[in-house]
């Protein structure tokens, strides 16, 4: 996710929520009584693509899956802790038994918790590594007892070393902390990035190496489509998105996208700059967007926006508009 993120997390307010309310009740056909449960549904046969957004966890976990319900999302990606420090608020039975009441009530599916920011499995620097190796750990843990389905997590960077380095540095970082763990449903996605600061998994063939390496977890990949424009993959044209989607499935194998990352970005092409940005207003384009939301070699995936917040009604904007492109 992009810098946006502190900002974003920071704004959400019981007045938000309240603004939220009225604003999706002024939605609803005249003279409805209540909200539904999904508010946009599609309105053709084809397989229904899970839809839906990063969002905050300000006043409790719970929330973020109560407000993914209200703005009508299939499916909802959050943080577990603070992303932006080391240590995490311990994980209380009542918060686990009411994020999954919550859970069981929305139908929410899937349910992704992202690492938080610090994390680096490929650092070459020990302290960084040692610290980012057990922050991962638990993270994994706390997805485990809450009973999500993914954790996203970014391969990291190889500042200090080569690439090479940084990518078995990763792998090895994978085994290490999810050593003795029961995932039981769990799936660690591993999410491509822009290549932005000397990180690694900027190129498709990086995910799959890491994954060969890590064979006994059980891992699969989350694809951001801002970095994947920006680290060179042409996704504007049809020919460039369908030599995307070929090199995905040469690589990872596209049964394991597991989930996409849906963003436009406001840094240019093969620019190696992470900076997502609204749907249809960046470099990318609505066109380009369209294509690949419908595209339906990626059907399976859970479609996540991580677009920045501006105001309340971009998360509504963003959402209607990737509904719009998969619905017709």
């Amino acid at each position: 996710m992009g810098g946006y993120a502190s900002l974003f997390y920071s704004r959400r307010s019981l007045a938000w929520k309240l603004w939220m309310d009225e604003t999706v009740r002024q939605a609803l056909p005249h003279g409805a009584a209540a909200m539904p449960q999904r508010l946009m549904t599609p309105t053709t046969k084809t397989r229904r693509r899970h839809i839906g957004a990063h969002l905050p966890i300000k006043d409790g976990l719970h929330q973020s899956l109560l407000l993914a319900s209200e703005l009508g999302c299939d499916t909802v990606q959050l943080f577990s802790r603070n992303p932006r420090g080391w240590m995490a608020k311990p994980l209380t039975k009542d918060a686990i038994d009411l994020f999954r009441k919550i859970r069981r009530q929305t139908k929410l599916s899937p349910v992704l918790i992202h690492t938080n920011y610090l994390i680096n499995l490929a650092a070459a620097d020990e302290v960084m590594l040692e610290k980012s190796r057990a922050s991962f750990r638990e993270e994994v843990q706390r997805a485990i007892v809450l009973g999500v389905d993914y954790v996203v997590v970014h391969p990291g960077s190889a500042h200090g070393s080569c690439e090479a380095d940084g990518i078995e540095t990763c792998a090895h970082s994978l085994k290490l902390a999810c050593q003795g763990l029961e995932f039981g449903q769990l799936r660690v996605l591993i999410e491509n990035t822009a290549g932005q600061g000397e990180c690694i998994g900027h190129r498709f063939e990086h995910l799959r190496a890491i994954m060969d390496k890590c064979s006994n977890l059980p891992l699969g990949v989350c694809i951001d489509t801002a970095h994947s424009f920006t680290a060179g993959y042409d996704i504007r044209e049809e020919d460039g998105l369908e030599a995307t989607i070929e090199s995905i499935r040469r690589t990872v194998g596209l049964r394991n996208v597991r989930a996409i990352h849906f963003n436009d970005s406001r840094a240019s092409y093969n620019s190696r700059v992470d900076r997502h940005w609204h749907i249809g207003e960046g470099h990318i384009g609505r066109e380009a967007l369209r294509r690949f939301a419908r595209h339906p070699k990626l059907a399976h995936a859970a479609f996540i926006l991580e677009t920045p917040y501006d105001d309340p009604r971009a998360d509504l904007k963003n959402l209607e508009r990737l509904r719009s492109f998969v619905d017709g």
